[in-house]
């Protein structure tokens, strides 16, 4: 069994079950109990966990990601560490991969690529905005919810496994979808995830992705030297200009790319709009090879273009001279990619004599005005995005490492940059549930803390905002309190039990109802004090419990008359001489047949004999969350107390006895329900 299967991380997230697995975490159904929701938890694998410098990079990544907001991007709640275990808290996607879709649909509609693309797109804009790069779009990891929504999941993540090796292990998965400057491990950009969302959705448009082959590196090869086949060629049915926008994301070369998540938005909007556009692009890129024979043409302006372009004439080809010669080129070209590829990989870094150089201030500086290509010595990105009331929106606030230091040629130099003061508009959340306020909290542009108040209300009902601090209007920044105040109902006033056990039955049902408590059934019980003594209530006394709940008694049948007394009394009698005399006529009193060792009728029961089994069904308390629940049988326990989920509504309990018995129910120690069964 899962070490982590039942472990509580911080006091707060019960782990309930294992939902997936990847290269660096292990994910994990959970159970919030400060916020009564199931999330998603993603623990960091042991031998990850026990690098250092991984785990810092693991929990900068992920507060970066945690300020994201946006519909189509999985949220992240928490980040942290309990004990030795490194955790991040998600959204709960109740719904399947884009993988797992494909591969039950095929080939998808157009109109359903135009769909996901278009919200995939919407969240890398929103990430990339914030200086986020995801590095591994794939249909892995975009969720498909049963609205058809899309959301997509892993931001950031990716930065920290490329510290791994991407082309080993599980990295055929992802091979697929990389860009050529990843595969040939330069620098990245948000053009990258551009790259790969055109992959994407050339696999949705023809039920394949555009390359593959039987190894992670000989597929990485193809990304940087090889053409895709048109995707129309393979389904015609593709629109063109759908064709054009998912040709271009994946442009080979990055420049000629799109340049932003936005420009591919744009078109696809205007492909949604007018689907029998045709866009102005370039031709796609073609392979060196092709590149060697081509001519200079004009920019396609129709489909028929874009084929002669691309295909190759059926004819037959003979065996020429030349035509041996570009084959015999090709090979080279394509043993030259291999090495070369060899090279950047496995013998660059061990050949190549790495210089000192001196890390450059950037504190201050506004990052957008920082041009990263320029500082060849470096690899700069952003650590972190931070709100700060001193430092104005998109300025460096601080750099590891600081300015000044000696490191080596290549290093990485982490930027943390101000959000600056963000502000919103405190929404309108009276009236509204708590749930459905805090998801419109979240989805606010600026993070800020909630806190709840609970207070009983006569009129208006259990779980709506009653009231909001700041209120509806006001200006909020980020880290702000914002406090809701929650209806927990009417209130409740609770009574105390009366102490019945020793009165009268009659006066222990004035006491009940005086305790406006609910009379239950009274059983009849031998006991050595005087008949119709009280002698047990289902309800301890002192108990303060909701109006209205049914107390049960048990009352003395009195104490049996003793048979030699009974004889006694009966010798003093006067005997009256006309009576016949039984001894002589052979009569004999009469028996009680209960009494009597020897009668037939309703025999002795022992503790076991004549017990008969009963199936009861139990009405559990409102709530959530685990209780312990008792049961109990004329007072004495029965069975194994036993756990159980109040989110179901009832349980069936099978409990045995005889006759007519009452069964107490408790939760928690404290009765919930009696019963009177009827054992037969």
């Amino acid at each position: 069994m899962d070490n982590y299967i039942g472990r509580m991380l911080d006091n707060r997230y019960e782990i309930l079950e294992m939902i997936g697995s990847g290269g660096m975490a292990v994910v994990y159904k959970a159970r919030c109990h400060r916020l009564n929701r199931l999330v998603a938890i993603k623990i960091l694998k042991d031998e990850l966990s026990k690098d250092e410098e991984f785990r810092r990079r693991f929990h900068a990544e992920s507060q970066a990601v945690a300020m994201l907001s946006h519909p189509n991007i999985v949220n992240v709640y928490d980040v942290s560490r309990s004990g030795d275990v490194d955790y991040i808290v998600m959204e709960l996607i109740d719904g399947i991969t884009l993988k797992q879709y494909m591969e039950q649909k095929g080939v998808l509609n157009w109109r359903e690529v135009l769909h996901f693309a278009t919200q995939i797109a919407k969240a890398l804009e929103h990430a990339h905005s914030r200086g986020i790069i995801h590095r591994d779009i794939k249909p892995h990891n975009i969720m498909l919810l049963k609205d058809g929504s899309v959301k997509v999941a892993d931001f950031g993540i990716a930065r920290i496994s490329s510290a791994q090796n991407t082309l080993t292990r599980e990295a055929l998965g992802s091979v697929h979808y990389i860009s050529p400057e990843q595969a040939k491990g330069s620098r990245v950009d948000e053009r990258t995830d551009l790259y790969s969302l055109g992959v994407v959705m050339y696999e949705m448009l023809t039920g394949r992705p555009p390359f593959d082959g039987d190894s992670p590196v000989s597929v990485a090869i193809q990304h940087i030297n090889a053409t895709p086949v048109l995707p129309s060629e393979i389904n015609p049915e593709i629109p063109l200009g759908l064709e054009q926008i998912t040709m271009h994301a994946m442009t080979a070369q990055i420049e000629k790319r799109y340049e932003s998540a936005t420009k591919m938005l744009e078109d696809l909007e205007e492909f949604r709009k007018k689907p029998n556009i045709v866009f102005a692009y370039t031709k796609p890129e073609l392979s060196p090879a092709a590149r060697a024979e081509e001519r200079p043409v004009a920019a396609p302006a129709n489909r028929t273009a874009v084929r002669e372009h691309r295909t190759v004439p059926s004819t037959k080809v003979k065996s020429s001279p030349a035509a041996i010669g570009l084959a015999i080129a090709c090979i080279l070209l394509a043993v030259a990619g291999i090495g070369y590829f060899l090279y950047t990989y496995l013998v660059e870094d061990i050949m190549t004599q790495t210089e000192d150089v001196t890390v450059p201030s950037f504190v201050g500086e506004l990052y957008e005005d920082i041009d990263v290509e320029s500082y060849v010595d470096f690899d700069i990105m952003i650590e972190e995005w931070v709100t700060s009331d001193t430092v104005p929106y998109g300025r460096v606030i601080r750099q590891d490492p600081e300015a000044n230091k000696t490191v080596k040629a290549g290093s990485e130099i982490l930027l943390t940059v101000s959000l600056g003061v963000q502000s919103d508009t405190m929404p309108s959340l009276v009236g509204e549930t708590e749930d459905k306020a805090r998801q419109i909290l979240s989805d606010l542009d600026v993070a800020v803390t909630i806190s709840t108040i609970y207070a009983y209300d006569d009129e208006i009902e259990e779980d709506i905002v009653m009231e909001t601090s700041p209120a509806s209007g006001e200006t909020l920044e980020a880290g702000q309190l914002v406090t809701l105040t929650v209806s927990q109902g009417q209130e409740t006033k609770l009574v105390e039990v009366p102490a019945l056990i020793g009165m009268d039955v009659e006066k222990a049902l004035e006491s009940i109802d005086k305790a406006g408590l609910e009379r239950g059934d009274i059983r009849y019980v031998e006991s050595e004090l005087p008949k119709d003594t009280v002698t047990f209530q289902s309800l301890e006394q002192g108990n303060e419990v909701k109006p209205g709940t049914v107390i049960n008694l048990q009352a003395s049948l009195g104490p049996e008359e003793d048979p030699d007394e009974e004889d006694t009394n009966n010798s003093e009698e006067p005997q009256n001489p006309d009576a016949p005399d039984d001894s002589e006529t052979g009569n004999q009193p009469d028996k009680d047949p209960t009494s009597d060792p020897g009668g037939t009728t309703n025999p002795p029961v022992t503790p076991e004999d004549g017990k008969k089994e009963k199936t009861i069904t139990v009405k559990l308390p409102e709530g959530k969350g685990n209780t312990m629940i008792t049961i109990k049988i004329d007072g004495e326990a029965y069975g194994t107390p036993f756990a159980m989920d109040l989110e179901a509504r009832t349980v069936d309990v099978v409990v045995k006895g005889s006759g007519r018995q009452t069964v107490d129910i408790y939760f928690d120690g404290v009765l919930g329900e009696t019963q009177t069964v009827d054992f037969g």
